[in-house]
């Protein structure tokens, strides 16, 4: 039996749980949520960092400091003020998305920043930044993800991290959620995340279902998501009206270029090729959703063909990495819509699937393909180490599946 002293207390703390914040989701709803990384252009000397609260901030803002100094109190963070938006979502609600980029970091120095507000702070996570020069690095390549979000996604994730928990950054190829205008399947994506996009910058690229069905859309109302934009924060130095959506970037002797392959493709051909004319780097890798050598059934767009493969010709891009067909291919290196001799560059164009949504491979160009799966989930390792690029396809049970290296002065592929 309680005795009196013991029944009041168990009453007001009662009262506390049920009367009192829900701690759990921060102050007000001011707990930042849905926490993201991103590569800048520039990211030996800065990074990217968006989230959103359900209720408005009054002075979001952003602290960075070396990992290393954490915990010295003589030392304390830089503290960077949001930008603020607000976005509807389709059930009519309100949420708040903010943004920092933090600038002139030191190159290659472990970091550890958080974003919140006074009263409700994020926990501290730790990324590193690039070097300004040509060193190894890694990073991992998903397909597309789009069904199994709840399911399979974590899954996929965890396993990419235990493969290579050392990566730079992953780089998603589009499609990450089914429907693009829903905010549930955003969450889903998150959520499969969890802290992982806190410490890993994410770059991603814009695939068909990050925009509305054209089927059923008027061309004028094809645009990009409104959840694009508030939260990512991406590079915005692609042709105009396509920022954050196509941009390039430089990551330790390797020039990044992503593509938007929904909209624009023409003037994103000619702002490609301007870009890469000026690139001194000895790697190029460039990342589309749609593939240029379909191996879907019931689909086949050649305007890929036409319009960008020049581009890949003209300045020998090494990698071309793509979604879209929910299968995985890998072609020979090919210049001219043709495999090269063994001494002669091309470009590998490799098409992959990330999610537990399948189509049935198609024949139409075997002629160009060195390898195809189908029916199964995968995720990929590049690692570029100066003169040499390897390649490492892994199944969801972290099998390797396939691989190849490209040796740079050699001048040839080794399988």
């Amino acid at each position: 039996m309680l005795n009196k002293i013991q029944s009041v207390f168990l009453a007001i703390l009662i009262l506390l749980v049920w009367a009192g914040p829900d701690l759990s989701l921060g102050h007000a709803g001011n707990h930042p949520q849905r926490i993201i990384l991103n590569l800048t252009e520039t990211p030996y000397n800065s990074c990217a960092v968006t989230w959103r609260t359900s209720k408005l901030s009054e002075e979001p803002m952003g602290e960075i400091i070396p990992a290393a100094d954490l915990l010295d109190t003589s030392k304390t963070p830089e503290t960077c003020t949001a930008k603020s938006s607000v976005l509807i979502t389709g059930n009519q609600t309100s949420v708040y998305h903010y943004s920092v980029v933090f600038k002139g970091l030191k190159p290659g120095t472990l970091y550890a920043c958080r974003v919140g507000s006074e009263h409700s702070w994020s926990p501290w996570s730790q990324f590193r930044t690039a070097v300004n020069r040509p060193e190894s690095f890694s990073f991992v390549y998903f397909g597309d993800i789009q069904k199994g979000l709840f399911s399979m996604c974590p899954q996929v994730f965890q396993a990419a991290f235990q493969k290579d928990p050392d990566a730079a950054f992953w780089l998603f190829i589009g499609d990450m959620v089914n429907n693009g205008e829903d905010d549930r399947e955003w969450g889903d994506f998150f959520s499969a995340l969890g802290w992982m996009s806190r410490t890993v910058p994410q770059v991603l690229t814009a695939g068909n279902h990050e925009y509305p069905d054209p089927r059923i859309t008027p061309p004028e109302q094809h645009r990009i998501t409104p959840f694009w934009r508030p939260q990512f924060t991406l590079p915005e130095n692609g042709p105009q009206g396509l920022g954050e959506t196509a941009y390039c970037f430089e990551y330790q002797g390797a020039f990044f270029v992503v593509l938007n392959g929904n909209e624009k493709i023409e003037e994103q051909a000619a702002w490609m090729a301007s870009c890469l004319s000026k690139n001194q780097l000895p790697w190029v890798i460039a990342a589309v959703h749609q593939p240029a050598y379909s191996i879907s059934k019931h689909r086949d767009t050649k305007d890929y063909q036409k319009i960008f493969v020049p581009v890949f010709d003209r300045f020998s891009v090494d990698l071309v990495l793509q979604g879209h067909d929910h299968g995985y291919a890998r072609t020979a290196p090919l210049k001219h819509h043709k495999p090269v001799g063994d001494d002669e560059p091309g470009t590998i164009y490799l098409i992959s699937n990330s999610g537990a949504k399948f189509y049935s491979v198609s024949s139409r160009y075997d002629h160009l393909m060195e390898k195809t799966m189908s029916r199964n989930i995968w995720f990929h390792t590049i690692q570029i180490n100066r003169n040499t690029l390897s390649f490492k396809a892994y199944n969801v049970a972290k099998e390797m599946v396939d691989s190849f290296v490209i040796q740079k002065h050699m001048k040839s592929i080794k399988k």
